[in-house]
């Protein structure tokens, strides 16, 4: 993998905009458009295995976590770990997940943490870069076939629905572009797919305490919902509870309550301790070799964390970590003239789907880290 220089579109601030990217000059440069990654289609290739072996690999832990009833390990209230149960033995449909790997050319990609409920950078992996790639790199290709993907995942939503008429609601908060990004640009990929939609704030859900069922603005009844909200905010609401008997699909579904656990972390470890993309971590405060870094198990946007390795000592503050810590191995990401990525392994629909990168000047990749494409030369023919 190396990071290129190259040419700035003109007026490449107006194409973002024009599918929806209006949070490109966050903290004065989102989005850097004049650099891109370059990678070997080999690279691709090994990220695209890693990515498949680590979902089945949660799959396995879950199966473990869910036998062992290790809900206490997790901090999940009994409730919640009884839904997260049930919806996992329905096999409800996830839409996607986010993993964030370390890849240094060296070694295996290497897991840091699963965005599995929540995860953003959703439009710009998908729409943005692609574009970016279609102008300016002819003869490149990338890792990249979200946007697809989640036509393709909603379709199956769509089939499996008792009632082909339902309406699909979508939620967040209402302070964040970045969240209304990402929430429109999933919305109008369902709409594609054939669904009927709607937006609702997450503050105006409604509950019919007659009928047991959440309600829109006009009490009518709500059978499907994506919420771009986390489910540890979910547990702590005081609607939180009435999900556990509500007639309702939600995406991402419970399950997805123990996936974004960073506990998870631990015990992927414990049971495959050998495994090459998986970092050895502990749910009790562990001091590694090569460095620690401490992370809160409900943390977001690389809050809260801090870095204990030879030579660096690095923190970043925030409001988590009441709720537990994990401790994993300090991984060092490779270091492009100060510039150190990130690379975001896009599941959709349980499948390997694309990839995006973002970067920071130091060791911890926050919510303002750069995105910055990619592109790959594929093999001559």
């Amino acid at each position: 993998m190396e990071r290129l220089k190259v040419q700035m579109r003109p007026q490449w601030q107006a194409g973002c905009e024009r599918v929806g990217f209006d949070w490109h000059s966050l903290d004065g440069e989102y989005w850097r458009e004049g650099a891109c990654y370059e990678l070997t289609a080999g690279e691709v290739d090994s990220l695209e295995v890693a990515v498949a072996h680590l979902q089945e690999r949660y799959i396995e832990a879950t199966e473990h976590v869910i036998r062992h009833r290790l809900y206490e390990a997790l901090r999940i209230e009994p409730a919640f770990f009884d839904l997260a149960v049930r919806s996992w033995e329905a096999d409800e449909p996830s839409l996607y997940g986010r993993f964030d790997l370390v890849v240094n050319g060296v070694d295996p990609p290497r897991l840091l943490e699963y965005n599995a409920d929540t995860p953003t950078g959703l439009l710009e992996a998908a729409v943005v870069q692609w574009l970016w790639l279609q102008d300016t790199s002819p003869g490149f290709d990338q890792f990249n076939a979200i946007h697809e993907r989640l036509v393709e995942a909603f379709r199956y939503l769509l089939r499996i629905a008792p009632n082909l008429q339902d309406t699909f609601y979508f939620s967040c908060l209402q302070d964040s572009a970045e969240d209304l990004g990402n929430v429109g640009y999933l919305e109008d990929v369902a709409r594609q797919a054939g669904w009927h939609t709607a937006r609702l704030f997450v503050d105006e859900l409604g509950y019919d305490e007659g009928e047991h069922t959440f309600v829109d603005l006009e009490d009518q009844p709500i059978h499907h919902w994506f919420k771009l909200y986390p489910w540890e905010f979910i547990r702590a609401d005081p609607f939180g509870l009435k999900l556990t008997a509500a007639p309702l699909r939600i995406v991402e579904p419970a399950w997805k309550m123990l996936w974004s656990n960073k506990a998870m972390l631990a015990i992927l470890h414990d049971l495959y301790p050998d495994d090459p993309h998986i970092l050895p971590a502990s749910l009790s405060e562990k001091q590694f070799k090569a460095g620690t870094v401490r992370k809160p198990i409900y943390g977001r946007e690389g809050g809260n964390v801090s870095i204990e390795a030879p030579g660096l000592s690095y923190s970043s503050g925030g409001s988590y970590g009441t709720e537990g810590w994990v401790w994993q191995q300090f991984a060092p990401l490779p270091d492009f003239d100060g510039n150190q990525p990130v690379v975001g392994a896009w599941v959709i629909g349980g499948e390997p789907a694309g990839i995006g990168i973002r970067e920071s000047d130091g060791p911890i990749t926050g919510n303002t880290s750069r995105f910055v494409p990619h592109r790959f030369a594929p093999p001559s023919s």
